[in-house]
């Protein structure tokens, strides 16, 4: 079953930009830009606006996982017929879908990890044999394949690598 990304925090706005964290833990860029090209977003489109103008498309909020504008709204109904005024917002999974990994918030844990067993001239093998794990789940990590719980990450580091974890908050 596919993941329902949700965004949970706007690290940055840049320009047409927006940097955000999804729920999977990646960081990633969604270029407005490019979207409302991709869209061919023009003059009486809802999301016109916002193309047209940056001081309306920094409005941006975080609003249940996703982008919302307070400041452009759509008219609906509820269910027993009453009119409704809600904020533009886009569905996350879309915005994912639309947008790049921010190489400059990736975590390089299994490129250290790697070059650590290189310099020890450990084969992968040997490594997965003294942490406790398999080559097969070794080399995804090193690959950033796949997440890692910090008891499988200190098991790796300090019983196969014989090094010391340290972790810390910027």
């Amino acid at each position: 079953m596919r993941t329902v990304k949700r965004i949970i925090k706007i690290h940055k706005i840049k320009n047409y930009q927006i940097y955000c964290l999804f729920n999977n833990g990646e960081s990633r860029i969604i270029d407005f830009n490019e979207l409302f090209k991709t869209w061919k977003v023009k003059k009486g489109d809802i999301e016109y606006p916002l193309k047209k103008s940056l001081s309306e498309f920094k409005k941006v909020s975080l609003q249940d996982g996703t982008l919302s504008w307070n400041n452009i709204k759509i008219a609906s109904e509820d269910e027993k017929g009453n009119k409704l005024e809600l904020p533009f917002d886009l569905d996350p999974i879309v915005l994912y879908e639309h947008s790049v990994l921010d190489e400059s918030r990736q975590l390089e844990i299994g490129l250290l990890i790697k070059k650590s067993r290189s310099e020890l001239g450990l084969t992968q093998e040997q490594l997965a044999k003294k942490s406790g794990t398999t080559k097969h789940y070794i080399s995804r990590v090193e690959n950033n394949k796949t997440g890692l719980e910090i008891s499988t990450l200190k098991r790796i580091i300090e019983g196969g690598l014989g090094k010391r974890m340290k972790i810390s908050i910027q």
